[in-house]
Order: C-alpha cells, then sequence, then structure tokens
C-alpha cells in the first residue's frame, strides 16, 4: 500500500508540461478592416436621437463550472459502509471518525482540510478524479482551493476560491488561514516548481495574491507543507533538509527581528520513519501530525513536546483542529494500491 499524500504533491515533469501548456497564447491573424466603403455622396448625416444613451460595454464576471461537472461518470460516492480499509479512533477521547455532513465529499477528491477555530468555516482542496495527474488538474477548472460554511450542523455546497487571474492557470492547495490573510502552495504559470503565496480577504473576496519565498526562505529552510500559529510566531514544516532522522522531519521556526530563524528539528516527535503535515491545536498546546498511515498526537508538557501517540487509524492524515478539539482530516478510499476517493472526515471530541 502506498504512502498517504496529498493529491496536491506535484511530480515536477508534469507541472513543467502544465507550465509549457499555459504559458503559450494563441496566434490570431492581424485584425482587418472588412466594412465596404461607402460612396461620400450616399453617407447621411446621422440623426440625433435624444432618447438614445450609449452603451457601456460591461465585462462578465467569470463563474467558474460546477464541481459536479467535471467528475467522471464512471466514479460512484463511496461511504463508509463500502471502505474497505475504515478509519477508527485509537483513543477514548473521541469517538470514531465519520465524513463530515453536508456537502463537501463528492465521488473525487477531498484533501488538506483547515478548519477555522470556530469550527463553523472549512477549506480544503478539491479535484474531480484522483486518477488524473497533476497535468490535468491544472487545466480542468475546478481543481483547486474550496470553502464550505457549517449551517444547522451541515456543511453547505463548496465555493471555488479564486486564487488566479480567469486566463490564467493554477494548481493551489495546503491552504492556511491567520485571521484575513491566507498562505498556500501553488503551481502556476510563471513559476517552476512549487511555490509558496499569500492572499488577502478583501470585502469578502481573496484577492492580492503574491509570491512569499523570499519572506518564508521557502527554498533555503526547504520548507514543505507547514503550519504558521495565529500569533505569527512559530512556524512548523515538514521537510526531508539536512539533520532529518529518516525520510521527512516536523521542524520549528521561530520569528526574529532579522525574519524567520534557523528551524529546529522537533525530535521528540520524528522517528526514522516519515512524518508530515503538522498542525498545532487552537491553544498551542497539542501538535498532530502524520505518521505511518495514521494521525499522531504529542501534548506540551513543561514547554516540552511529547512523545507522540496514534490517535486515528488507518488512511488518516493532515489534521485540523477547532477549539472544540474536534479533529478534521483526509481519509482515502483505496482497492489495495489502488486509491478510489479522498474524504474530509471528522472526529468528535466526546464531553467529559
Amino acid at each position: 500500500m502506498r504512502k498517504i499524500a496529498p493529491v496536491l504533491i506535484i511530480v515536477v515533469i508534469g507541472l513543467l508540461v502544465a507550465v509549457n501548456l499555459l504559458g503559450r497564447e494563441a496566434e490570431t491573424p492581424e485584425e482587418q478592416d472588412t466594412t465596404p466603403e461607402t460612396p461620400e455622396e450616399t453617407q447621411e448625416e446621422p440623426t440625433e436621437n435624444p432618447e438614445q444613451t450609449p452603451v457601456e460595454e460591461i465585462e462578465e464576471e467569470y463563474t467558474p463550472p460546477s464541481r459536479y461537472s467535471k467528475i467522471p461518470d464512471d466514479l460512484v460516492k463511496l461511504y463508509p459502509e463500502d471502505d474497505l480499509t475504515p478509519v477508527f479512533s485509537e483513543s477514548d477521547e473521541y469517538y470514531d471518525p465519520v465524513p463530515v455532513p453536508g456537502l463537501v465529499n463528492t465521488p473525487g477528491g477531498e484533501d488538506s482540510s483547515y478548519v477555522l477555530p470556530d469550527g463553523e468555516t472549512l477549506y480544503f482542496f478539491f479535484t474531480p478524479d484522483v486518477r488524473v495527474p497533476v497535468e490535468g488538474q491544472v487545466t480542468d477548472e475546478v481543481t483547486g482551493i474550496y470553502v464550505s460554511h457549517l449551517v444547522d450542523g451541515e456543511w453547505t455546497e463548496p465555493t471555488r476560491i479564486l486564487l488566479q487571474d480567469p486566463d490564467k492557470l493554477a494548481g493551489d492547495g495546503c491552504e492556511v488561514i491567520i485571521d484575513d490573510v491566507m498562505y498556500f502552495a501553488s503551481v502556476r504559470e510563471g513559476y517552476t516548481g512549487i511555490h509558496w503565496f499569500k492572499a488577502d480577504l478583501v470585502d469578502d473576496e481573496w484577492s492580492n495574491w503574491v509570491c512569499v519565498d523570499n519572506w518564508m526562505q521557502t527554498f533555503e529552510y526547504e520548507v514543505g507543507e507547514l503550519y504558521i500559529t495565529s500569533d505569527m510566531q512559530s512556524l512548523y514544516f515538514h521537510s526531508d533538509r539536512e539533520g532529518s532522522k529518516g525520510m521527512r522531519d516536523i521542524w520549528v521556526s521561530r520569528w526574529t527581528d532579522e525574519g524567520w530563524g534557523e528551524p529546529v528539528n522537533i525530535e521528540a516527535v520524528n522517528s526514522e520513519t516519515d512524518e508530515g503535515w503538522p498542525c498545532l491545536s487552537p491553544d498551542g498546546t497539542e501538535l498532530w501530525i502524520s505518521r505511518d498511515y495514521g494521525v499522531w498526537r504529542s501534548k506540551l508538557v513543561d514547554g516540552v513536546w511529547s512523545e507522540p501517540e496514534r490517535m486515528f487509524f488507518p488512511l488518516a492524515g493532515e489534521a485540523t483542529v477547532d477549539d472544540a478539539g474536534n479533529v478534521y482530516f483526509t481519509h482515502h478510499f483505496f482497492d489495495g494500491d489502488v486509491m478510489l476517493e479522498a474524504d474530509i472526515y471528522v472526529a468528535y471530541k466526546k464531553t467529559p
């Protein structure tokens, strides 16, 4: 069974294909004036009509297609009763995980979720077919970041968040939201490889996207998927940079007067296997990570992270936590080594 990873993890060769495709503009012949010349003697002065007013040309606002319009007909929605490897809670603190109620999950792939602390707004990555490589995803018009809201206990139909001009394509995901700022990973026209960007929420619209690689020191520190604390003082991320115990490890960088400081390996939560996708509880006392097909948790005790314990297993990863302690994460449906679907699940915390 293959290692869990978000659908947005980019294969570089696929990225180059996508960027090359997107970077080409269709060549059109030079426009010619085909209006026939009218003899001067037949031209008449136009009659002024006071009731006529100039018609202002209004540019139509781009509306992305529905998610469902791009989901192939051969894909059938999978439910817990269809799951060959259902996920369970291994902690007395939590009920067994269930798909998030409402309209978030589809027969396609929902992944890489981020819940706001109040537990009423959920961001996630969507692609209509998990079988399609990235160069196909980036051109399908629906792959990207979506947002849903909790209303009467159910999540509403998600809305696509556009983080690129309509005439340019991009693959966006791995979002982290702090107040009115979103940090996200992107592969897009004009860039080679994966880069980190940020966008601002202005009048309920995400805009002003800009690359923040220099600020984040993405390439110097080899920053992978990340989590930034709400006070903007700590940057947690996974990386296989030099000094890692095994494959990827969890690292943390602290904010200084000169920017993000030298990353430190959080040795207590790392092992010789693969750790990734860090997330902190809103109060900063719990560090959630993905390891060996499961979601694990470490607690901050006297300023030191404890040895992590496995909380949800199997095929669970990329946790995000709300103020109530409810844990949202990605659960993958597999048949042998073949991924069939990815959904957002939630494990509700039991009331003491």
